[in-house]
């Protein structure tokens, strides 16, 4: 069944069954492969996205109940003054070891700052808490999180 998708600004048909999950859209139909794998079953975080601005798990969201939304992955999260801030402050602080996880921390960190700009640590671990880095950077992707808010806020003022 063909079905049309609103990824990044740009509409994609794709030609596959309604309940094939986002996830293997993006990546095995569109080529998009910043959204990784993890543990199939929405409790790693690994392939989390944007719809419709809200942190979603890709890997159980059936392609058929995205509809018209939009759809938002790690490929152009950059391009927002809060993705590319949470970016920078992820190098900054040196919060990738092995890299893998980092896609989806990367989505829900930009999601929390989107809707929280000035997170309490109690704001930050609610909000990541779904999200696992099997090499324990917690304690760094915490401090990221406050300089890119540290960062934004500058900016504002």
């Amino acid at each position: 069944m063909e079905i049309k998708l609103n990824v990044n600004g740009a509409v994609h048909a794709v030609d596959v069954d309604g309940d094939t999950p986002l996830l293997w859209v993006l990546r095995d139909v569109l080529g998009m492969t910043g959204t990784k794998f993890g543990c199939g079953m929405a409790l790693c975080g690994a392939c989390t996205v944007h719809l419709d601005g809200q942190p979603v798990r890709s890997c159980m969201t059936p392609v058929e109940s995205v509809g018209a939304g939009a759809v938002t992955t790690i490929e152009v999260i950059g391009r927002t003054a809060v993705g590319r801030r949470v970016q920078q402050a992820w190098t900054a602080k040196e919060v990738p070891q092995c890299g893998y996880c980092q896609s989806g921390q990367i989505m829900a960190a930009t999601a929390l700052l989107n809707v929280n700009p000035a997170p309490s640590d109690a704001d930050i671990d609610q909000a990541m808490s779904g999200n696992v880095c099997r090499c324990g950077t917690y304690a760094r992707i915490r401090e990221a999180i406050k300089q890119a808010s540290r960062d934004l806020a500058a900016n504002r003022s």
